[in-house]
Formats: C-alpha cells, structure tokens, sequence
C-alpha cells in the first residue's frame, strides 16, 4: 500500500526548488510546420496537453485560446492558433486515440471550441483532477499536484503574460512546455505507481 501525501500548503511550495522542462521546444507557426508536429505526435502513445490566452484586463473583453501546447516526455510542440487557428488535422489529432492527459480540461475544451465546432472531448483524454484522487491526493492545481508528487515546484510567474505577442519570449515557452510536460510526468509517475502496488 502506498503513502502519498493528500494536501500540500502554499507555503511550502515557496521554497522548493524549481523545475522546468528539461527538453527540446518547437514553437509552431504555420500549418506546415503544424503537419510535421502532428506526424511526429502520431507516433506515441501518451501527450500531455494545456492551453494559454491572453490575458484580459477588461471587463466584458475574452480573448480566443492563443497557444495550444502538446508535450510528450522529452518534445513539446508550441502551436500558435492566433497565426494558424485550429486546423481540420490538428482537431483530429485532438480527437483520436493518442492518450491526452491535461488539468482543466473543461477549461481548455471550452476555450478550443470557440475556435472551431468539433468538440475535442469525443478523443481519448485523462483529466489528472480526477484520476490523482484515485491515490488519495486532494489537490486541485497542477502546481500543488506536482510539488507533492516531486518536492519541486512549477513557476507561475509568466502566467497572464501576452501569449499573441509576436515573438514568445524563452521564459513564456518554458512555462507553457512545463505545464504540458508536467502532466505526461505526473501521469506516468502515478500509473508505475499502480502497477507496483495494484492500486485503482
């Protein structure tokens, strides 16, 4: 039987150490670009997936999803949908039987519909909400969800920045890698977990 922790308080992620994506990042900019990332996530079994807007300061103004992040465990492809939209094969991608794992994902969902029809929901997706509390873990946020599992912690810091600026700085692209990445780690983590100790 194993022993993880179901709570972990904010103040104790203050002081962990950070972590970022360790691995190679391609942001994607056009639609040829976007085939090649598509033909080269085909060939594995398991993405973790997130999204980023812009940030809105007015009341009343929402902007369209403007990055969509798909990371496996060592590449993670950043497609800016503000330059390519949503294309018919990135939408299959996200509606085939590659394994997607995300947090929020009515969130992003909700947010990817309102740049096109197809509903990403009728794909094969986890939602780490709810598969973590399978292992007795509480938490809610990708942030805590990783300090528990891992003693280290994601930073947040570029969260509201301008994700349709028109270069991506390299702290923005390390966030938005990071939190895809961080749920294909914690999804993998769990699941040798579950097979060393036959748990859920």
């Amino acid at each position: 039987m194993i022993d993880l922790p179901s709570t972990i308080e904010k103040e104790k992620i203050a002081g962990l150490p950070k972590t970022v994506f360790p691995g190679r990042i391609f942001v994607v900019n056009c639609e040829a670009e976007a085939r090649r990332a598509v033909d080269y996530l085909n060939t594995h079994v398991l993405v973790g997936v997130d999204t980023e807007t812009r940030p809105s300061f007015r009341k009343g103004t929402v902007h369209k999803v403007a990055l969509l992040q798909i990371s496996t465990a060592d590449v993670c492809f950043l497609f800016r949908l503000n330059r390519l939209g949503l294309p018919d094969f990135l939408e299959d991608f996200l509606q085939n039987d590659v394994l997607k794992v995300g947090l929020s994902l009515k969130d992003d969902f909700a947010m990817l519909r309102r740049r096109n029809e197809k509903d990403p929901r009728l794909g094969n997706w986890v939602e780490l909400q709810d598969y973590v509390g399978c292992f007795g873990i509480q938490e809610k946020s990708l942030q805590k969800i990783y300090a528990l599992l891992f003693g280290e912690k994601i930073s947040k810091t570029q969260r509201l920045s301008n994700w349709e600026a028109d270069v991506l700085t390299e702290a923005q692209q390390l966030y938005a890698a990071t939190d895809a990445w961080a749920c294909v780690r914690i999804f993998q983590y769990l699941e040798d977990l579950k097979r060393k100790n036959q748990i859920c």
